[in-house]
């Protein structure tokens, strides 16, 4: 069953436009995530949501309901915001409390949720701590105790982890995960960043100036990217633009800068036609001699930048092409700038991105 629909909402402020036909489907007790840059809408499109703002053109439907115009107190949402918007003259039990006291709900029953809310966040032990005495990890599962408490449809977080520092921020990707997954809540997740999305999404929907490019899941968004866009956001690549031409059932793509690279052998294209190719840096090999594979092409290494993990090195080739490559750190590893390599990939990591 669908938690969330949203069918070709548009949204302006004065003469700019800053949401254009967002479609998006959310299941129920699904962690989708919006991923995108400073400003292309996704913060907008989770304030739609939760009705603080209300779009011009589109409608919004939650567990089958149309939402449209319906206030925000009347939608069975709730949002964790960026910096968590704790009551600093409250307790944390007082904090998770608010809600079900604004409802009239009665002292056991609120005491009972409230401790069951505390719990499925593992923080019993702060109930009667305020703010201030909370870390930064801590506040943020108040927060989220304090929304999940009122049984929310659709549970929204607007950069929960932003201001977590960053081995914190890895630590609570895991346990916010967790948490979401113990309460099988349907959440709505806005970041700018990949590797939160990656690690915490059932499914990411790209955004860019105020459109989803693409929405799959974590792998099909690496792997398989629908536009350029989409493709140099979630990761590096090398991307090469050139003709396709077929030959023999094969189809290869004869670039501006001189190369000829395979192309998969499910790819369905134009002979004669403009492409654009992306290869992962991880999928490419490096070596001092030539492989068997069909995309192998001779260069000089002119870069070679340690990451710790991993060596990020980049190969100009003989026609004025630069591949990067992702190499990882282990026993052996010889290669020093100026030296004459070969690099190879598979034909099917090869992905035409339109």
């Amino acid at each position: 069953m669908l938690a969330l629909k949203l069918e070709n909402i548009s949204k302006w402020f004065g003469q700019k436009c800053v949401l254009r036909n967002v479609h998006l489907e959310v299941k129920e007790g699904e962690f989708l995530t919006l991923l995108g840059a400073s400003g292309c809408g996704k913060s907008t499109t989770l304030k739609i949501i939760a009705g603080f703002l209300i779009p011009e053109e589109g409608a919004i439907s939650i567990k089958g309901k149309d939402m449209t115009t319906v206030s925000a107190n009347r939608r069975r949402t709730a949002m964790v915001f960026q910096n968590y918007a704790l009551f600093p003259h409250l307790t944390a039990f007082e904090n998770v409390a608010f809600g079900l006291r604004l409802r009239r709900e009665n002292r056991v029953e609120i005491d009972r949720k409230v401790s069951e809310a505390l719990e499925l966040v593992r923080l019993p032990e702060v109930s009667d701590h305020y703010p201030s005495q909370l870390s930064g990890g801590q506040q943020q599962r108040v927060a989220v105790a304090r929304a999940l408490v009122m049984k929310p449809e659709v549970l929204l977080l607007d950069e929960p982890l932003s201001n977590l520092d960053a081995k914190l921020r890895e630590q609570m990707r895991l346990e916010l995960r967790d948490i979401q997954q113990s309460a099988s809540a349907t959440t709505v997740f806005v970041t700018h960043d990949i590797h939160e999305a990656f690690s915490m999404s059932d499914r990411i929907a790209v955004m860019n100036e105020g459109t989803i490019e693409q929405t799959g899941t974590p792998q099909e968004i690496y792997a398989s990217p629908r536009s350029p866009f989409v493709a140099e956001f979630v990761g590096h690549s090398n991307r090469y633009q050139g003709i396709a031409h077929k030959r023999d059932d094969e189809f290869k793509v004869e670039t501006h800068e001189g190369m000829s690279i395979l192309l998969p052998g499910k790819f369905e294209g134009e002979d004669g036609g403009e492409i654009k190719v992306m290869i992962r840096p991880e999928r490419v090999e490096i070596g001092h001699d030539r492989t068997a594979s069909p995309n192998s092409f001779e260069g000089v290494l002119e870069r070679v930048v340690f990451l710790g993990s991993q060596f990020e090195l980049v190969v100009k080739l003989k026609g004025g092409a630069e591949v990067m490559v992702h190499e990882a750190n282990r026993p052996g590893m010889t290669f020093q700038s100026g030296d004459n390599v070969w690099v190879s990939w598979s034909r099917e990591d090869t992905i035409p991105i339109g």
